[in-house]
């Protein structure tokens, strides 16, 4: 091969000083312009700055002629260079010419061999061509089958997703239509079919999507109605075991009331195994209702709204189904606080309360199995509106009320719904407190249907003893208030000491204790004795009590029907002690607690009352008995040895009137009372001896009054078979006065009076200005005969005396 030589450069400065020394004469200006731009064109510069500085200066021939010279001394150059390499180029041509002739022998040879090749190749050729051929159907063959294959596959699942379409089953149905979107529709072989699919797969999702939302409608217009059924079964289980737990409390309080009587073979029962059967199951349905996990337990179904919920999140609508749900369920809570204006609240009550509880029972299901669908948050809100609003209606609703029973029944559903609602977690202390806040008008409302019931009762009152003829009667009207003396169950028929007003006002009161009870039980308040029992002592201080006194100041005008209403008196003494043990056992209270804080009697001012006026009219009865002492010789020559007329007519009608006032009397009462009308007849015998009807007397009478008074004593001391010994010597106590004054006439030292000592003792019920106006009229046998001063030299009686002395020194005293 020919050898490459290598190629001579020419230095740029060589041209320059070639081209300066032929221009030698030209100015030393015009030479280094040249020399520069000779430089620049051998170094591959910009020669810009030259053209431009030609034209700038007016020269621009001196530039032509730089690049002139320049070319030429090029010229030049090129020339030598050829010169230098002619000879290697005479050399290669004959390289050239040599291997002209080895080409030509190369080809021969290699058409020989073609030809040679194409004799053989041809065959292998053909079958080559049928080999690719039959490749390339095989190829296409696969692909067909591929794609008949995956077209089978689809046409499967579009076949499946229109079974379960069919069928409502929406979630399968699309989990197919994502399974074609993700596996198939990219690689669908055909146009025609992936554009249907394009186009009926967003067409079925959108009716998946109606359906959905038809179904989940239908389910938030079923749901109303199922909740208000559920709020109301889940309240029903709630007032069954608050009966319950009622009734084992009355259980309880028998058996302590048993064994306080010292009954202790009673105290201690076994419970029916029905009464357990009954507990469990309804346990067991109360369980149920609050703790089932499925769909249809407790009564209601959620399996629309959990698959909606499902297909909205695999259709990727989960964030605007959770608002769509909680925005209807709002919308539901709200239209259910609507309280229609033509439907008394008392008729609608139930339903508007049971229609809020159910909502949240639905609720609280819902937060606690559907996931993320509501957050607690939420129902925490929706629950915060639902409290206030129900807290406005009932404040609105008990304003307008004017029935305490009325009130009563809306209470005792409002404290079912809170314990309802508590169960599931929720707070219930407003609603409560708002109970609560009303608890005074209630009992205001209560204590004026009891004024009018009792006012009604005692104007039915006809002052007569109860009949009763059967046990139940005798049961209902005194066992039930423990108005009974003895535990002995007496023969019927039986006449009661008291009249038919006694068990209607205890009945009214129990019905009022009853009521306030179960006004302030399960009201979040657990003590709430002292309120009731607060209540108790307003009704019957202030409306009992005013209505018996009234009663007994318009109604009663005779000696039996005072007698009858101070018997009334005594029995609801006993009465008002049952009210208050009933309030106590019904307040949860022990009895021994209740009896320790037990404050006086509270209708003392109807039982003085009506003592007073039974006393007032048996001293006016005995007042016209003891006109009669007119009648009495004050200047007896002999006293009397049975009495004076008058004290014969005052003890026969005393032996009559406790003949019938025991058979209705309490022994207090009627020693009371006559302890009362002794005491009147001994002022009576006092104030005849002290009054102008009597001038003057004389020994003989006081001794017949004096008589008179141990005839009274006598009375007083017979009546200890009804009374203890110490009440019959208090009876006899009430004829002190005239006692006293009859023992200090009768004394022989009168003037033992003016000591101290024996004063107190002997005479400390007499006014000494009474003794001195009485003695004064003292007569002595001999002034009937001498006068009152008698002759100076008679001997003066030692007592006449000593009682001038008493009057002197009494009178000095004054």
């Amino acid at each position: 091969m020919q050898s490459t030589k290598s190629r001579r450069k020419v230095a740029p400065s060589t041209a320059t000083n070639t081209a300066a020394t032929e221009n030698g004469g030209a100015d030393s200006a015009d030479k280094l312009d040249q020399l520069l731009l000779s430089s620049a064109i051998c170094n591959n510069e910009d020669i810009g700055p030259f053209i431009r500085k030609a034209f700038t200066s007016g020269k621009p021939e001196t530039l032509l002629h730089h690049l002139r010279h320049f070319s030429r001394s090029k010229e030049s150059e090129i020339e030598e260079v050829c010169k230098a390499h002619y000879q290697d180029f005479i050399l290669a041509v004959d390289d050239l010419k040599s291997l002209l002739s080895d080409v030509e022998s190369l080809k021969s040879a290699l058409f020989s061999s073609n030809s040679k090749l194409q004799l053989v190749a041809g065959p292998l050729l053909d079958s080559l061509d049928s080999f690719l051929e039959s490749r390339t159907v095989l190829q296409n063959v696969t692909i067909a089958l591929r794609s008949i294959a995956t077209c089978v596959r689809l046409i499967e699942i579009c076949s499946r997703s229109n079974f379960h379409l069919s069928r409502n089953n929406f979630y399968m149905s699309l989990k197919c239509l994502d399974s074609i979107e993700t596996e198939f529709l990219d690689k669908t072989p055909s146009s025609t079919l992936r554009r249907m699919l394009e186009k009926k797969i967003p067409e079925i999702r959108a009716h998946i999507e109606r359906q959905v939302s038809k179904e989940f409608g239908d389910w938030l217009v079923e749901i109303r109605v199922v909740s208000r059924n559920l709020g109301q079964l889940a309240i029903g289980q709630a007032s069954a075991a608050r009966q319950r737990e009622e009734d084992l409390r009355m259980k309880q309080r028998e058996a302590e009331e048993q064994s306080r009587l010292s009954l202790r073979d009673c105290v201690y029962a076994l419970q029916d195994e029905e009464d357990e059967d009954d507990n469990g199951n309804d346990q067991n349905d109360a369980v149920g209702l609050s703790n089932g996990s499925d769909g249809h337990s407790g009564g209601f179904d959620l399996t629309p709204l959990y698959r909606a919920y499902h297909i909205n999140q695999t259709l990727g609508l989960e964030d605007r189904f959770k608002q769509y749900y909680f925005e209807n369920r709002k919308l539901q809570l709200t239209s259910d606080f609507q309280v229609s204006s033509m439907t008394p609240f008392l008729e609608s009550h139930q339903t508007f309360f049971a229609q809020i509880a159910g909502f949240f029972i639905v609720e609280d299901r819902v937060l606690r199995t559907s996931g993320d669908l509501i957050s607690k948050m939420e129902v925490e809100n929706l629950w915060e509106t639902a409290m206030s609003k129900m807290c406005g209606v009932l404040e609105d609703q008990f304003s307008r009320m004017q029935t305490a029973n009325h009130l009563l029944l809306i209470k005792d559903y409002v404290s079912l719904l809170g314990v309802t609602l508590r169960r599931y977690g929720y707070p219930v202390d407003a609603l409560l407190d708002v109970l609560s806040k009303h608890r005074d008008k209630y009992h205001e409302l209560l204590l004026s249907d009891c004024r009018k019931q009792i006012a009604e009762a005692l104007a039915a009152d006809k002052f007569e003893q109860m009949l009763m003829k059967k046990e139940y009667e005798y049961s209902m009207n005194v066992l039930s208030f423990q108005l009974q003396i003895s535990d002995i169950i007496p023969a019927f028929p039986y006449v009661a000491p008291f009249s038919c007003t006694v068990p209607d006002c205890c009945r009214i009161v129990r019905s009022f204790v009853e009521d306030s009870v179960s006004f302030m039980s399960h009201g979040g308040q657990l003590d709430f004795y002292d309120v009731v029992k607060k209540y108790l002592d307003r009704l019957l201080s202030e409306v009992l009590d005013e209505a018996l006194l009234k009663l007994i100041n318009t109604a009663v005008h005779g000696v039996s029907q005072a007698m009858q209403m101070a018997a009334n008196m005594a029995v609801m003494e006993r009465a008002c002690d049952f009210f208050f043990r009933h309030a106590a056992q019904l307040s949860g209270i022990p009895l021994r607690m209740a009896e320790r804080g037990r404050r006086q009697f509270p209708l003392s001012k109807a039982r003085d009352a009506a003592e007073d006026m039974l006393s007032g009219l048996l001293k006016a009865k005995v007042d016209g008995f003891m006109t009669l002492i007119e009648n009495v010789n004050w200047m007896a020559d002999e006293p009397p040895q049975s009495g004076n007329e008058y004290v014969n007519e005052v003890m026969i009608y005393l032996e009559t009137l406790v003949s019938t006032a025991q058979q209705i009397l309490p022994a207090p009462v009627l020693k009371r009372v006559l302890q009362d009308v002794l005491s009147h007849i001994s002022e009576k015998i006092v104030g005849a001896l002290h009054g102008d009807l009597v001038k003057k007397f004389n020994v003989n009478a006081i001794i017949g009054i004096d008589v008179d008074v141990r005839l009274l004593e006598s009375f007083a001391d017979n009546q200890a078979p009804i009374f203890s010994d110490g009440d019959a010597s208090q009876l006899k106590m009430a004829l002190a006065e005239s006692r006293q004054l009859i023992n200090l006439l009768l004394s022989n030292h009168p003037d033992n009076y003016l000591n101290p000592v024996i004063r107190e003792r002997s005479y400390n019920t007499l006014d000494h200005k009474k003794v001195v106006t009485i003695s004064e009229k003292l007569r002595d046998p001999s002034d009937r005969l001498f006068g009152t001063f008698g002759t100076r030299g008679a001997k003066q009686n030692p007592k006449k005396k000593s009682l001038d002395v008493l009057i002197k020194r009494l009178r000095d005293a004054s």
